[in-house]
């Protein structure tokens, strides 16, 4: 007899609880190597492929694409073992598998990061359907024939005890345990939604926003009821960070407009010159790296636990990317050791891999200050909101020809507003104003930048 064995969606690090499928790269009947992805799933960082540590027959898959399933929720059963199909029903199978021993070729391999490094395996292979047995979704080895349809005793791949009126109550995470506890939701009296009745988040949320004073349903319109959008994947992931940013950090912003005249014109003569274009974002981000050296205090994060200001030696520049995911923060490394060409060089390949949905997430985590370009949208000044757990964000509006007193003359200049919010615990207003002073002392005169090289 076949061992059916049940793999479950791992952690996939960085501290996601849950994501979404979006491509099955299998399906029921089709014979699976170890460590071939599976399925192509999206968290809150980026799309990534899921290994399977069994190698066997695929004879279920759970959930459908689109789906988003909590970390631990079972993907797919595998019939591991040579009686896993009849003889003759696979068409290719791995050389090795068939004959060896039970518990070593068939065991589950442990997941290092998102699987071994390999190359893409060739085009499924799929049993032939000798019998409808491995076509047909198996959770576990068949029980014996029961004369009722009441359940009975059988053996399960993952057994979870479902809510009972004593014992521990199965819950997703500890997380879900505490926003239960902290609102008064009785788990005991909820039915979750997820595998062998565990609660997922959903269900406690789904209490909370139940009307009072029962959580009966209630006929609403649906004219009435509007277009209702999940808050997930990385729009969730984007107002939660947000959300925790304005909760923990008192924040605070001061702007200034420059006359950003002479720093398009050593753009141009820059670029003039053969070689590689510099972006204007790449003057900012070199200008902020120098202003950073100035004023460490805002190249830094609070360690609450600690009651500490800890001050960081590097600039890692994150910077705002609108993609059609949504807004995504890509993170140049060691900004401070780049020169303008190079910056450029690293902002046009990382914008590249946010649109096409390819940055991985160690290309999202990581920053220490953030370069906010909103003037690509049209809009002259912002009050942007701190990319936690940083301590400062310097936003940049549009560059636009205005009326200014240039050498006491009326004349028409290229201005540009910067604002800078920043975390009022790790520095005064007198350190946030020198270090937007200066920024803006560069823009105008870009020959201040020099003295900083």
């Amino acid at each position: 007899m076949p061992q059916v064995m049940e793999f479950k969606l791992p952690d996939l690090g960085e501290g996601l609880t849950e994501a979404e499928i979006v491509r099955w790269l299998v399906a029921v009947g089709d014979v699976v190597a170890i460590d071939q992805p599976v399925v192509e799933v999206e968290t809150a960082k980026a799309m990534v492929e899921v290994p399977c540590p069994y190698g066997g027959v695929v004879t279920a898959r759970f959930g459908e694409e689109g789906e988003e399933l909590p970390v631990g929720a079972p993907l797919i059963t595998v019939a591991v073992g040579a009686e896993s199909a009849p003889a003759g029903a696979v068409e290719a199978v791995e050389a090795g598998e068939a004959g060896a021993e039970k518990g070593s070729a068939d065991a589950p391999r442990p997941l290092i990061g998102y699987g071994s490094d390999h190359s893409r395996p060739a085009r499924r292979r799929r049993v032939r359907p000798v019998t409808a047995a491995v076509s047909v979704p198996v959770a576990a080895p068949a029980p014996a024939p029961a004369p009722a349809p009441a359940p009975a005793p059988a053996p399960a791949p993952a057994p979870a005890a479902p809510v009972v009126a004593a014992g521990p109550v199965p819950v997703i995470s500890p997380l879900v345990r505490k926003l239960a506890r902290d609102n008064g939701v009785d788990l005991r009296a909820l039915r979750g939604s997820g595998p062998d009745g565990l609660i997922l988040r959903a269900d406690v949320e789904a209490v909370l926003r139940a009307p009072e004073p029962a959580p009966a349903l209630v006929a609403v319109p649906v004219a009435a009821q509007g277009e209702r959008i999940p808050l997930k994947g990385l729009r969730g992931a984007v107002a939660e960070k947000l959300s925790r940013s304005r909760r923990e950090i008192p924040e605070a912003t001061c702007w200034v407009d420059a006359d950003a005249t002479e720093l398009m014109a050593a753009r141009a003569a820059m670029n003039a010159v053969n070689g590689p274009k510099i972006s204007v974002l790449a003057l900012l981000a070199r200008i902020c790296t120098a202003a950073l050296a100035k004023y460490p205090e805002l190249n830094s994060t609070v360690d609450l636990a600690a009651n500490e200001i800890v001050r960081l030696p590097a600039v890692h520049l994150g910077f705002a990317a609108q993609t059609e995911r949504g807004l995504m923060v890509p993170v140049v490394r060691d900004a401070h050791t780049r020169s303008p060409e190079s910056l450029s060089a690293e902002f046009a390949r990382l914008t590249e891999l946010a649109r096409a949905g390819k940055l991985a997430p160690s290309d999202l985590t990581g920053g220490t200050f953030t370069l906010n370009n909103y003037g690509v949208f049209g809009v002259d000044g912002s009050t942007p909101i701190i990319n936690h757990p940083e301590a400062a964000m310097l936003g940049v509006g549009r560059i636009m020809p205005k009326p200014w007193v240039h050498q006491g003359e009326l004349a028409v200049r290229q201005v540009v507003q910067l604002s800078l919010t920043f975390d009022h615990r790790v520095c005064d207003g007198g350190a946030a104003g020198g270090f937007l002073r200066y920024v803006a002392d560069c823009v105008e005169n870009p020959a201040v930048l020099l003295r900083s090289l």
